[in-house]
């Protein structure tokens, strides 16, 4: 409950930043909507449109209101609701982080295991080189050249567009792959990295050289003793990791033209849609915040000397 109430002040500070983000940017963001051939009473109408027509505490007062209420304000350009139009986006961007976490914990955790238990041998240098590469390259890199490959050349997967799951687990799945590896690619190399020093820290302890002495099994000296205590800087890159999510899914999703979230930061960027950008911004600060202290209450389980 104390790590639970401590993250409403958080919260608080995340909405006063969202807010005054656009509010203080320069520029007007009415002059902005309305365009270069606007006249001053075209622009004097979006601000009460707006409501930027009122004192500063008036407005964060009106908008924490509504958000209170569950109610993230209506689109600029098409005057739907923003709750609406992220509820049409967000399955293609909770595919695309499910399947990249999922796939990403199941490539590096064995690949940093295998490099820290064969230290300088040929899979702790493969393993290295992979994570240097997977840092250097960016994301859009990545997925252009596996779509060059993979979808141009080879022709294995469609090279835009998503498929609801809706249409089957088969479709869904065969879109979602290029999107996936190519985000994949950064996280692995981030985790597989961790995973190795992690677990070469734990394997120099001493109860693992006693556990040897008593011929304990290679897969249980690795897994039982060894990662269980190396598993809480783990599980925190994986949290820190959701940040490389939220800004990979953008990137990824523009790249192959995927109708998400990612998608619909980026079209609202561009049309200067505040209510949108302002409400996409308070769900990934949100999320991020939520999944922190997820991780700060799976500390507890891991490790039982932690105390909070």
């Amino acid at each position: 409950m104390r790590r639970l109430l401590a993250t409403l002040p958080v919260v608080v500070l995340v909405a006063l930043f969202v807010f005054l983000l656009l509010r203080l940017a320069p520029g007007d963001p009415a002059a902005v909507i309305a365009g270069e051939h606007a006249t001053s009473i075209d622009i004097e109408r979006i601000r009460a449109m707006l409501g930027l027509d009122r004192p500063l505490h008036e407005q964060f007062l009106l908008w924490a209101g509504t958000l209170l209420k569950g109610d993230l304000g209506n689109s600029i350009m098409s005057n739907m609701p923003i709750a609406k139009l992220i509820g049409q986006r967000i399955e293609p961007t909770l595919s695309i982080a499910a399947l990249t976490m999922f796939v990403s914990v199941l490539i590096a955790l064995p690949m940093g295991i295998a490099a820290a238990w064969g230290t300088r041998t040929w899979v702790d240098r493969t393993t290295m080189v992979f994570a240097i590469l997977g840092f250097s390259l960016p994301v859009f890199l990545v997925g252009y050249a596996l779509i060059y490959v993979f979808a141009i050349k080879l022709g294995w997967f469609p090279v835009q567009g998503y498929r609801p799951l809706a249409q089957g687990i088969g479709p869904w799945l065969r879109g979602l792959v290029l999107p996936t590896v190519a985000l994949s690619f950064t996280y692995v190399a981030l985790l597989a990295r961790t995973t190795r020093a992690s677990m070469l820290e734990v394997l120099a302890e001493d109860y693992i050289r006693t556990a040897q002495a008593k011929g304990v099994h290679t897969r249980g000296l690795l897994f039982k003793h060894a990662f269980s205590n190396a598993a809480v800087p783990v599980v925190t890159v994986v949290g820190i990791g959701v940040t490389l999510l939220i800004s990979g899914v953008v990137i990824t999703e523009t790249v192959f033209n995927i109708p998400g979230l990612g998608r619909l930061t980026v079209d609202a960027i561009l049309s200067r849609d505040y209510p949108i950008i302002q409400a996409l911004i308070l769900i990934f600060a949100g999320v991020y915040v939520v999944l922190n202290l997820v991780i700060d209450l799976i500390y507890v389980f891991l490790d039982p000397r932690i105390e909070y």
